[in-house]
């Protein structure tokens, strides 16, 4: 792979917040990076920002990285297949067009399955990567060099790498991110819609409906394009909720107590059971601490956690809807949780802990 003097060097195409991270990433670990974006505002942001060294496309990088939206990728990827002699990858969200449309031994698709509520490039951060599952969909005419190279770059990032055809990404993928991209879009419209008729009802929107419509807030021009390119495996798991729903509509409509407890069971299993985005979860724990929605309580937390040496490898908050009560919930070192917990209590609150499995 190519390189000047010794140098590793990289190049992005697209420098928003996944290409400006894996630039500050790559950066960190003495990189030299070069990049450009179709934006020019945010081409010079991202050399302000330091997620670049240089602009333009490096001819001697080693990888390539396309960040860009999905139906730009593969017209990209030609470029930087006909403008540099390295390893090329994308991180676009659908694979198995593009993998069609590139038959190069140089091409390795990719998509990073991370993301973050700021937006574009001074949202991006080095650390962005680190415990998240980046795709890779290597096919038989990919280059033994190309994809080990993309793979242990990828790694360096943090991220843990899963290979799978492209087909079978993109049907999995619509279901644990396009889906529920596009319900966290209707719960939104309804609750929008019916906020003209009831003033109260998006005051009283905390809790579940709002972890459940975050993502809602990601940006809406991607997602036009997303869901062109992979039409078929969407339309078949919005069919499958589809299912779901009637099916707990009928249990609900005949007071099916039982039914409708086993469903509620089996998903509650089913989702404590979701990996984290360490690599190792069973070396983890989740503890569960009710909390007062006040300053200060989860810095009173935190700062217990840090002062007893347990590292929180992730954080979420469950608000309640009623009162100024939420749920904390912490993922720790399994070892650390118990000490944490008893910390915990003594200070007054009631935490809970269970393994990650």
């Amino acid at each position: 792979m190519a390189d000047v003097a010794g140098e590793r060097r990289a190049c992005l195409i697209g420098t928003g917040l996944i290409g400006g991270s894996i630039g500050l990433g790559l950066r960190a670990q003495g990189w030299h990076v070069s990049g450009v974006d179709r934006d020019a505002a945010t081409q010079a942001r991202a050399l302000d920002r330091g997620a670049i060294d240089a602009t333009g496309i490096d001819p001697a990088a080693a990888i390539t990285f396309v960040a860009a939206p999905v139906q730009q990728v593969a017209d990209l990827v030609r470029r930087a297949l006909a403008e540099t002699a390295g390893a090329v990858t994308d991180v676009g969200s659908v694979k198995a067009g593009i993998v069609d449309e590139i038959d190069d031994p140089r091409f390795v698709g990719g998509h990073p399955m991370a993301g973050s509520e700021q937006l574009g490039i001074d949202g991006s951060a080095a650390e962005l990567f680190e415990g998240a599952v980046w795709v890779l969909t290597p096919v038989a005419g990919t280059d033994a060099d190309a994809h080990q190279l993309v793979r242990s770059v990828v790694r360096s990032l943090g991220a843990d790498v899963v290979e799978l055809p492209p087909e079978r990404h993109d049907a999995l993928v619509a279901v644990v991110s396009h889906v529920p991209h596009l319900t966290a879009a209707a719960l939104m419209t309804i609750a929008d819609e019916r906020a003209d008729e009831h003033a109260a009802l998006l005051r009283l929107a905390a809790g579940g409906f709002r972890d459940m419509t975050r993502i809602a807030a990601g940006t809406p021009t991607i997602w036009p394009d997303i869901c062109a390119e992979n039409r078929v495996a969407i339309l078949d798991a919005i069919d499958q909720v589809r299912g779901q729903l009637d099916h707990l509509r009928s249990l609900v409509e005949v007071g099916d107590r039982g039914g409708l407890l086993e469903v509620l069971e089996r998903a509650q299993g089913a989702r404590r059971n979701l990996p984290g985005r360490a690599v190792q979860p069973e070396a983890l724990a989740e503890l569960r601490v009710p909390i007062l929605d006040r300053p200060g309580g989860i810095a009173e937390v935190s700062t217990l956690a840090a002062e007893l040496g347990v590292n929180i490898s992730d954080l979420e908050i469950a608000h309640s809807s009623e009162g100024e009560r939420g749920v904390l919930i912490l993922v720790v070192d399994r070892d650390g949780a118990e000490p944490l917990r008893a910390g915990l209590a003594a200070l007054g609150y009631r935490p809970m802990v269970a393994p990650l499995r």
